[in-house]
């Protein structure tokens, strides 16, 4: 959907639980976190850029919790790869914090291991769309990137 994104992957990571299922993740005994990997081409768009989309869509105030959802699994979180996309995280969380009135709680934690989510959680929303948290949580945030970021949507 976004130009220079080449692959998106929902998983956990962040935990102690090797080969975690979703179950026991959403249990926030694990220590793992529900996760996005995206992959993108650099050549085409940085890391700030990805940050920058992500920040659009993302409540970065909310200790453990992305709307309904409540727990350590759900916490808000950038796990990085290598200092140098620790440092553009880094920087991308101090600008982010100057446009909300509550603290930024967003971590950043190193990317030591990343399990992919079971296949039903792969590409939910393409395979779901008339589902309730698609309707009322998905498609807002997709009216959003389309709004705010329509130049960089693929035609």
């Amino acid at each position: 959907m976004i130009n220079g994104i080449t692959s998106v992957t929902s998983g956990y990571t962040g935990g102690q639980t090797l080969n975690p299922t979703y179950y026991q993740v959403v249990s926030g005994e694990t220590g793992h976190a529900e996760a996005v990997r995206v992959e993108f081409n650099p050549s085409i768009i940085s890391l700030e850029d990805v940050l920058d989309i992500f920040w659009a869509l993302h409540n970065p105030t909310t200790l453990n919790r992305q709307g309904a959802d409540i727990g350590p699994q759900y916490r808000s979180a950038i796990f990085y790869l290598d200092q140098a996309q620790k440092k553009i995280a880094e920087a991308s969380i101090k600008k982010v914090a100057k446009l909300w009135s509550d603290p930024v709680v967003t971590k950043l934690e190193p990317l030591e291991q990343f399990y992919p989510a079971e296949p039903e959680h792969q590409n939910y929303f393409a395979r779901n769309p008339q589902a309730a948290y698609c309707q009322v949580i998905i498609n807002p945030k997709l009216e959003k990137l389309r709004q705010k970021f329509s130049e960089r949507l693929l035609p």
